[in-house]
């Protein structure tokens, strides 16, 4: 049974996946034998005790009862004939709400990949990242945050998140060291976000993908006016957010500009090579990282709810 880990970073285009791989579920499974585990199934309980939680019993046990009830589902889904299962949940990798309380990207990405490689009993075979530009990724998850109660960031805050050393290129040095001998492979959003059947093929090697609900767009992040509402609903000033309408950016033209530079590192490192740690997949086709950069170019150039909780 191959397993491929699904680690999306953005939660609207994971979202919207998530619904086009359950749209799409029957047609996978007969004749392809690909089975889907999103939230649905993942923070149903089988996942529980991977990430150890506060209780009576220990990490071991906790560990222990994880990987029976996964060896127990993998084995039904061979019953039924299927042979690779895609497993998808933005949370694997950490809750963006941890992201906020850290002040930094998903910084125990490592310890818990290593957790589910053991729980999943060596059968991953490639885990497939989605990143985003630092700037909008942390726009997104300010905005969840205010919304579901975080207070609204000051600028002292948005400097730390700057300012601060991890990006996404250490955050795929502790995916990689976690999973030895696992095929990583790096989705950047702004290229392949809002194409889903792209993204699976990209995922599993199919020659065709189903094009159903492939352009359903869910869990938009809330927009400054249902900030304004959120804010104000439990006694806040949501006169301290900006004037009008559309999307919150909470960075100065400065702080956006050096999260833009931070990222154009990043797929700078992923273009060059990424240290022979993962695969960037480019909108023209794979681009395995271990390609070089055109010659004489040395520099880079110059862009769920109550159910989070049960995976974090």
């Amino acid at each position: 049974m191959e397993i491929i880990l699904h680690l999306g970073a953005h939660r609207t285009a994971t979202t919207s996946f998530q619904h086009y791989m359950r749209a799409n579920a029957t047609k996978l499974a007969t004749p392809g034998g690909m089975g889907f585990w999103g939230p649905d199934i993942t923070r149903d309980g089988i996942l529980t005790g991977v990430i150890p939680v506060p209780g009576g019993e220990s990490a071991m046990r906790q560990m222990d009862r994880a990987r029976g009830r996964i060896a127990l589902r993998l084995a039904q889904a061979r019953k039924v004939g299927l042979h690779r299962i895609l497993v998808s949940d933005e949370n694997m990798i950490g809750a963006a709400r941890r992201n906020l309380r850290q002040g930094q990207l998903y910084d125990a990405a490592g310890e818990r990949m290593a957790r589910f490689a053991h729980a999943f009993d060596g059968r991953i075979s490639r885990a497939v990242l989605s990143i985003r530009g630092q700037d909008a990724w942390w726009s997104s998850a300010l905005a969840y945050g205010v919304a579901r109660g975080h207070r609204l960031p000051k600028p002292d805050d948005l400097d730390r998140l700057v300012t601060v050393n991890r990006h996404w290129r250490e955050v795929i040095r502790d995916i990689a060291c976690a999973l030895p001998g696992v095929d990583l492979v790096v989705l950047p959003h702004e290229i392949h976000g809002s194409r889903p059947e792209e993204r699976l093929r990209h995922m599993t090697g199919l020659d065709e993908t189903p094009r159903r609900a492939a352009r359903v767009w869910l869990n938009h992040a809330p927009d400054l006016a249902a900030l304004r509402r959120a804010v104000a609903a439990r006694g806040g000033d949501a006169g301290l957010l900006p004037e009008g309408e559309g999307r919150w950016q909470p960075f100065d033209a400065y702080q956006k500009q050096a999260l833009q530079e931070a990222y154009a590192d990043d797929l700078f490192w992923l273009t060059a090579g990424a240290d022979g740690l993962a695969r960037l997949i480019e909108e023209t086709g794979p681009n395995e990282a271990g390609t070089h950069p055109p010659d004489g170019h040395t520099t880079r150039g110059q862009d769920n709810g109550i159910e989070e909780r049960r995976l974090a």
